[in-house]
């Protein structure tokens, strides 16, 4: 769709296209969470070691990462309706191989499949969005995005530990299932085509190199939370990671038609809210880390119960999305990103200090204090950096800001557990504590003051963001368009 047509979509039309991907969105990042606390039955079920049970979860969110970087080729290659129907179709066939899968091969196949088709929707309804809004309307836009990111999230552990403990796990597939052949369904008959084509040559070496990349660096990083970062497979796979990541990367900076726009960041502001983001979510990510194994291995509480402590924060972060988009278009997103990151530090500070006696209402209003200041930051910070780009990078900014973003967590993750693990262990072997229950107590608290280092690096960061509005962009952008069509008339 040309540029000067991306914003002419009547608005009933837009809210039905927001209305299937934010259903799209939603189950695919609920999916991603969901079989967390459903493991320990899988692993009895299909009889599986821990290390084995968790590549469920991990091989998800490894695909996921993997697809993410192509998707901007993908958006200019195939129309909005092909390329979003194909994403459904793949997520629900994985998981109907997920629901019927009688051995853990199968089940892993079927994650496989989920992960290629949930890695393209998130950049896919985010460029859309962009495409199909005006700048000044945005922020509001997106702020309803953020309801599926947020609201995801925060159902997943709850549902599945009530669905576990009542049924079988397979059930968790058979709820998603239906959902997803329903939003194919109204997508197929409801949206339309909003992206512009450009028709990119598949150039398969940079493909191949974003994969080896970027896999290499997410598995790399996942893998050293459970083994550590001497591990022979972390390290091996780090390395290959890290020079194709360089491979691809110089590519895209000599091929004609990238896969990949890196020069997007040459863009400050664009660059900066994608930094501060990134601060943001490896704080956010320790918190959803950590606080489950405070709750259920040191206080003994059940994964249902961890789930419920999460629940209030997470949809305080949906709820307040669209209100902090709406803020947006009318103040622009510096001082959000002041204000919640703020909030996301004082709201960390608790953390570092936690001891078996710790209030758990305490610590669950402190977490809805966290994910309120995280509502003021996401959203608003990828709706500011897309805004300072045409749209004719838009899929690009998207795939880079996700990509960053995801890699983000991985490392952020990684670090933490990490950090969580050795503290602990050298807690126990210096007799600073007199228990296990102790030891990890204490190296969650030291793996908190990691969360809140970062938390800091983006309140600092914040504070050089530029306060452009959107509604003052946008008529800059107009009085730009009208410049440039007298000049080409003259």
């Amino acid at each position: 769709m040309p540029e000067e047509a991306a914003t002419q979509i009547p608005a009933k039309t837009r809210n039905l296209i927001i209305a299937v991907f934010l259903t799209g969105a939603f189950i695919a990042i609920l999916n991603q969470t969901l079989l967390a606390v459903a493991i320990p039955s899988i692993m009895a079920d299909l009889n599986v070691s821990a290390n084995t049970a968790q590549w469920v979860t991990t091989v998800f969110m490894l695909v996921n990462g993997i697809m993410i970087p192509i998707t901007a080729f993908l958006i200019e290659k195939f129309t909005t309706r092909g390329l979003f129907l194909f994403a459904m179709c793949s997520f629900a066939l994985g998981t109907l191989f997920a629901a019927l899968s009688p051995t853990f091969g199968l089940l892993m196949a079927g994650r496989v499949i989920q992960g290629v088709g949930a890695g393209i929707m998130i950049p896919l309804m985010q460029t859309s969005i962009m495409t199909m809004f005006p700048i000044s309307q945005r922020g509001q836009a997106m702020g309803l995005a953020g309801l599926a990111i947020a609201f995801a999230p925060a159902f997943g552990p709850t549902l599945s530990g009530w669905v576990v403990d009542s049924y079988s796990w397979n059930t968790l597939f058979y709820i998603i299932l239906p959902i997803a052949i329903v939003d194919i369904i109204l997508a197929y008959f409801l949206l339309k085509n909003v992206t512009e084509l450009k028709h990119p040559k598949l150039d398969l070496l940079s493909i191949m190199l974003s994969t080896a990349g970027f896999g290499g660096l997410l598995y790399g990083f996942s893998a050293a939370g459970n083994t550590g970062w001497g591990s022979a497979t972390v390290l091996t796979t780090l390395a290959i990671g890290s020079v194709a990541l360089f491979l691809f990367i110089w590519r895209q900076l000599h091929v004609e038609r990238p896969i990949l726009e890196f020069r997007v960041l040459k863009n400050p502001i664009f660059t900066l809210t994608v930094v501060v983001a990134m601060a943001c979510f490896v704080s956010m990510v320790g918190s959803q880390t950590l606080i489950p194994l405070y709750v259920q291995n040191a206080r003994g509480f059940s994964a249902l119960d961890s789930g419920l402590m999460l629940l209030p924060g997470a949809l305080l972060m949906g709820l307040m999305s669209p209100i902090t988009g709406r803020i947006f278009d009318k103040v622009g997103g510096r001082g959000l990103a002041i204000t919640g990151l703020s909030l996301l530090t004082i709201g960390t500070i608790p953390y570092m200090f936690l001891t078996q006696d710790s209030s758990i209402v305490f610590l669950t209003v402190m977490f809805a204090l966290r994910m309120l200041g995280v509502a003021m930051v996401m959203m608003p910070m990828t709706t500011a950096g897309l805004n300072q780009l045409p749209n004719s990078l838009i899929a690009h900014g998207t795939a880079m800001t996700n990509t960053l973003r995801q890699v983000a967590g991985s490392i952020g993750t990684a670090v933490l557990i990490t950090v969580m693990s050795q503290s602990a262990s050298g807690a126990a072997r210096a007799g600073e504590v007199s228990s296990q229950t102790g030891a990890l107590i204490h190296g969650i608290n030291v793996a908190f003051f990691v969360a809140l280092i970062a938390a800091v690096v983006g309140l600092v960061l914040s504070f050089f963001l530029k306060n452009t509005r959107p509604d003052t962009m946008e008529k800059r952008e107009v009085r730009g368009n009208k410049s440039s069509t007298k000049e080409s008339k003259a």
